[in-house]
């Protein structure tokens, strides 16, 4: 999914009301308080975590997945595709319904409704930030941009009231995987058209046909889900309801609050995490959390858009040198800002690349170890004495050209304490390194809600923390957020990286890797791709995420797992411990799991 994330994600923190089963006549309610509130329920627009996280849990997709990351029947009972995986066919289960905010039956959910939701994704003018991902589509970028006006020249349409087919632009085998994400999330177009730009505004511009239904939405406040009794498959739907509570201090309130017993789960921030591992009564509610597959990285903004007093011209004039980028890139010395996160084992969570190990592979080798990524993968990119070298051959080219010391804007977001905290140690490390002479790194306290609309996406940054969660099972969900008009850096505004075409010398690469159907030519072209972004120091690589300490009573090994899309943010299937789990149990689940998985993984491959 393109799924983007910038750790403004609600701090979960769990209130157990009930641990019996619903079906004894008791409810069972899960509670949590967040910090970074949503702007839109319309998951056809947005492409921030904390917005799709709670609309998954009110719209299903036509797949789902299972706690082992095996695609399940959704919304669609069975599908095929034809020889070269351009033509996919989807047939629909009958007993699907869209309700209202109060559980009145609107409509059925059929095939037209997943292509009025892709129209919707598609019209520029709606403004939807994954409509990138959507045009895998036949003929779905050409419709975005105006060169396609008839909507049913688009490679989709319902062939009848159950069956859904689409016409893809060229061979992709992972389509079913990027159908785990809100781009192609059905609507209802008679509803949708009745509420226009009102849509997701309230629980009442809204339908569901998920496990959940909105019953209350007070932004900075509460919002509240209760589970949905018409749901198709409400038996697996074990928690009845879930109660969002606002405090714009949760990060920093929540272990005091689990303590109290007021709730019963919060992240264990790292300045508190030696106090719970040695205190008795403590060290056994407290777990290690399990490592997902969204990537971090320091971003250089090739398009700055931030205040005059932070020289966003000598900044350009700086970040356009490779010296100038290689020396950033060289002298970050991740394990000391990973500790602010993990300061028992920070290199655990290290990544030299975009994309994390263990994503995809080709005749059973890690796509970070292709050539020539490999050579990044299995080396760190900290070195001070490249740092410093590099540092000596920007200084001269720029002599004359730019002023020192650089100024660096680096702002973070105010509601995660670990992020502030991290970003003054990566301050004085880089400027402790390099020298104040050199640069000048400004640190700046942005929204704790918003910082994605209000800070990344307007480019008020010289340099920053962020992460990018995948979207499907292909190289391309990591590579395609720094091509032009993507997501990210503006990598292509990069000056002396523009080929004959007019394309950036990046966009050249990936468009190759794009139009190779081979899975093995496909992943090498996608590591040279990759790596010649990495090399350049276009950008920084950092962690994979999942890093810390949580103390809670949720069992995360019931979840539905996926390493993209929104399946990991449903609480479909899962339940409530009696007591948190402690570090020994966590591990000791993680092995199961993991061993229970690869068993599950081989047999579907079979």
């Amino acid at each position: 999914m393109k799924k983007y994330w910038l750790l403004v994600m609600c701090l979960v923190a769990v209130f157990l009301a009930a641990c019996s089963d619903s079906s004894d006549g008791e409810t069972t309610e899960y509670r949590t308080v967040y910090s970074g509130e949503i702007k839109t329920l319309n998951y056809l627009k947005t492409s921030e975590t904390n917005e799709f996280a709670v609309a998954a849990n009110l719209v299903d997709g036509l797949i789902e997945y299972d706690e082992y990351g095996i695609v399940k029947p959704g919304l669609a009972t069975e599908w095929s595709h034809n020889d070269d995986a351009t033509v996919w066919t989807f047939k629909l289960r009958d007993d699907a319904q869209w309700v209202s905010h109060d559980g009145k039956k609107y409509a059925d959910v059929v095939a037209q409704d997943f292509v009025d939701g892709l129209q919707y994704v598609l019209d520029a003018k709606n403004e939807s930030s994954t409509a990138w991902i959507a045009t895998v589509v036949k003929n779905g970028d050409a419709f975005y941009n105006g060169e396609v006006t008839d909507f049913s020249q688009v490679g989709i349409k319902a062939v009848d009231e159950h069956t859904l087919e689409y016409t893809l632009e060229a061979p992709t085998p992972y389509f079913l995987s990027m159908l785990n994400y809100v781009c192609f999330f059905p609507v209802n177009g008679k509803f949708l058209a009745e509420k226009g730009t009102d849509f997701g505004t309230t629980r009442e511009n809204f339908l569901y046909n998920g496990a959940y239904i909105l019953d209350k939405f007070e932004p900075q406040k509460e919002r509240v889900l209760v589970k949905n009794k018409t749901y198709w498959d409400k038996d697996k739907v074990l928690i009845d309801r879930i109660r969002y509570k606002y405090n714009k201090e949760a990060a920093t309130v929540a272990p005091e609050l689990f303590l109290r017993g007021e709730i019963d789960g919060a992240d264990i921030p790292t300045s508190i995490i030696d106090e719970w591992l040695n205190n008795d009564e403590k060290k056994d509610k407290v777990r290690q959390s399990q490592n997902n597959f969204y990537t971090y990285f320091y971003a250089l903004n090739f398009d700055p858009q931030f205040d005059a007093e932070y020289e966003p011209e000598n900044w350009k004039i700086a970040v356009n040198n490779k010296d100038f980028r290689k020396s950033l890139y060289h002298a970050l010395d991740r394990v000391s800002a990973m500790m602010t996160l993990e300061p028992y084992n920070p290199q655990d969570m290290l990544s030299n690349t975009i994309t994390p190990k263990n994503f995809v592979d080709v005749e059973g080798v890690d796509y970070t170890q292709l050539a020539p990524l490999a050579n990044i993968t299995n080396n760190d990119s900290f070195n001070k004495d490249l740092a410093l070298q590099h540092k000596e051959k920007a200084m001269t080219a720029l002599e004359g050209k730019a002023t020192f010391p650089i100024k660096v804007l680096m702002p973070y977001n105010s509601g995660m304490p670990d992020w502030a905290n991290r970003t003054q140690v990566v301050e004085q490390q880089l400027e402790n390194l390099l020298g104040k002479d050199y640069i000048d790194i400004i640190v700046e306290a942005g929204p704790a809600t918003g910082f994605l609309s209000e800070v990344r996406k307007p480019g008020k940054f010289a340099l920053l923390e962020a992460n990018w969660g995948p979207d499907y099972a292909d190289p391309s969900t990591y590579t395609d957020p720094f091509t032009e008009g993507g997501t990210y850096n503006k990598p292509e505004l990069a000056e002396g990286y523009t080929d004959s075409d007019g394309k950036s010398a990046y966009q050249t690469l990936v468009d190759a890797a794009k139009a190779a159907v081979n899975p093995e030519e496909r992943y090498e072209l996608f590591a040279k791709a990759e790596a010649f972004l990495i090399e350049e120091a276009f950008v920084i690589p950092y962690a994979v995420g999942g890093s810390g300490y949580v103390a809670s009573k949720l069992n995360p090994f019931e979840a539905q797992y996926s390493p993209f899309g929104v399946t990991s943010e449903k609480f479909k299937g899962q339940t409530v411990l009696e007591k948190p789990m402690s570090n020994d149990e966590f591990k000791k689940a993680l092995a199961e799991w993991e061993q229970k998985r690869a068993e599950a993984l081989a047999e579907a491959a079979n």
